[in-house]
């Protein structure tokens, strides 16, 4: 008899939900035991019982997926958790895979791929929607056309250093450390040295 996993789906529009709940139910492998209109009530709901998969909305209020995502890390609940979102906007598939996401995956994807998606995330794979992948790969590599220099002062501004402290640590002028880090944001896609930091700190 095939294995079958149950599953908790969060989301905040019914209609919506009922139509993945079906198209989840009609495999053999899921089985939807609990359904929660938010992020609360699924906190809530994984105190009392756990699924082995959540399937979590992104956008929700008042408590985001990313939210929620974060809360249930934080509550040591041994589950495999998979973001979906409207949006296929790779910072944000990015940003819940690091915050503990075993998948991303997007809302318009083919009902097959989504299943299929699903059942390796159970089996271990961590799985993003095919078109987001390269996209993540790539940020993942953010600094690969950062000169030596320019790696260095990455690395003291990911300590939170100041322009001047940077300066100071290699003997260069503020003002040049200042033109090394407007660079280094260029180059990065990072709109600030707080997202920048980030970056680097994260490997």
């Amino acid at each position: 008899m095939a294995e079958t996993w149950s599953v908790m789906l969060v989301d905040d529009h019914p209609l919506l939900r009922r139509g993945v709940v079906q198209l989840l139910n009609s495999e053999p492998h899921f089985n939807v035991a609990f359904q929660a209109g938010g992020g609360e009530e699924a906190l809530s709901m994984l105190a009392e019982e756990l699924p082995d998969l959540v399937v979590l909305d992104l956008n929700m209020q008042p408590l985001s997926g990313l939210d929620t995502l974060q809360a249930i890390r934080q509550r040591g609940y041994d589950v495999k958790v998979v973001i979906y979102s409207v949006s296929d906007n790779p910072r944000e598939a990015e940003a819940v895979l690091n915050a503990g996401a075993d998948g991303f995956l997007v809302k318009d994807t083919d009902p097959e791929e989504l299943l299929d998606s699903l059942k390796l995330v159970m089996e271990g794979e961590r799985r993003v929607t095919p078109r987001l992948a390269d996209s993540i790969a790539n940020a993942e590599h953010w600094d690969r056309d950062l000169t030596p220099r320019e790696k260095e002062i990455a690395q003291l501004i990911g300590q939170g250093m100041s322009n001047k402290a940077v300066g100071e640590a290699l003997f260069i002028s503020e003002g040049t450390a200042k033109v090394h880090v407007k660079n280094l944001l260029r180059k990065t896609g990072c709109a600030s040295r707080v997202e920048l930091a980030l970056k680097v700190n994260k490997g």
